[in-house]
Formats: structure tokens, sequence, C-alpha cells
């Protein structure tokens, strides 16, 4: 299945100059969202890790299913102030100003291995975030897998020396 053409394009959105990718249309398409979700898992075959780490809000579409189909445990990672119990953070710089991701503090435990899900690699700067979240808490990131990597804005650079995987790479 090519999910590139179902992926919508939308052009100047956020901004004029700017090319959107648009994956709401390979979700609500059943077997768009199947075949995503069953080649992420693919591209997990050989990797051993405990536990699935998704970013709010999208990594959370990716990560779950991918959970449940690998039978792994699926932890969140949310903005800061929407976690119920004691949290860890972690501050990272945008484009434009900072952001914080908050994580469980009992959702890392020593040495379980972790793979980071997401919609999207771009900047690399919340990836980065998490892993040095998980790192800092005692657990490893064995692996990130994105949906969609954007290869010219620097993520894979942000993240030198982890294994990174992505389903459809745009140049």
């Amino acid at each position: 299945m090519n999910l590139k053409k179902i992926i919508r394009e939308i052009h100047d959105f956020p901004i004029k100059g700017i090319l959107f990718r648009d994956i709401t249309t390979a979700l609500k398409e059943p077997q768009a969202f199947k075949f995503a979700i069953d080649s992420m898992a693919d591209l997990l075959a050989d990797v051993q890790f405990d536990a699935i780490l998704g970013p709010e809000s999208r990594g959370f579409i990716f990560g779950t299913p991918l959970a449940y189909k690998m039978g792994k445990g699926f932890v969140p990672v949310r903005k800061a102030g929407k976690l119920p119990a004691e949290t860890v953070s972690k501050q990272y710089a945008l484009e434009y100003g900072t952001a914080t991701i908050e994580i469980h503090r009992d959702a890392v435990e020593q040495g379980k291995r972790f793979v980071i899900v997401d919609d999207l690699l771009a900047t690399g700067g919340t990836a980065r975030a998490a892993i040095e979240l998980i790192e800092e808490m005692g657990g490893a990131v064995v692996t990130s897998v994105f949906f969609i990597e954007l290869a010219g804005l620097g993520g894979r650079e942000m993240l030198a020396g982890q294994d990174v995987r992505s389903l459809l790479v745009y140049e």
C-alpha cells in the first residue's frame, strides 16, 4: 500500500511556504491505518524492549495500537500538568521558546528498555527530551520509530547515536 498517496498535502499551512502532511486521511481509512501499524511493528521485529513510550498526543495514536499488537505496555509522555501522579519533567527548546514534557515517576523502572513511537520526526526536540528523561530515570531507549520523517529538518542529527527508524521519509 502506498501511504504517501493517501496522506493529504496542504500547502501554506500553518504558515505560507510550509507543505503540511496531513495524516488524518490515512488514519480514517481502516486498511491504511492497519497497514501503518503492521508496518511499524515490522520495523520493530528485531528489537528487544519492555514498553512503548508515546509523546502526547499523536504518539498515542500510533503507540497504543502498536503496544497492543506487540504485547507490550504503553507509557504516555504528556505536556506539563496533565498527569495526576508524581512526575519527572524535561524542558526542551522549540523554534520559538520552550516546552516541557512529563512522565510519571513510577513509569520507568531501572534497566527497562523502551521504544519511542511518534507520528513525526521533524527537528527531533521532543524525542531527544524523551530519551534524556528515560535515561535520567534509569531506563534505556533502544529505538525510536516514526510514522513520518521530514529528512531536511535535522531530527535524525538531533538523535545522533540513537537507532531511528521511519516508515515514510519525505526529503
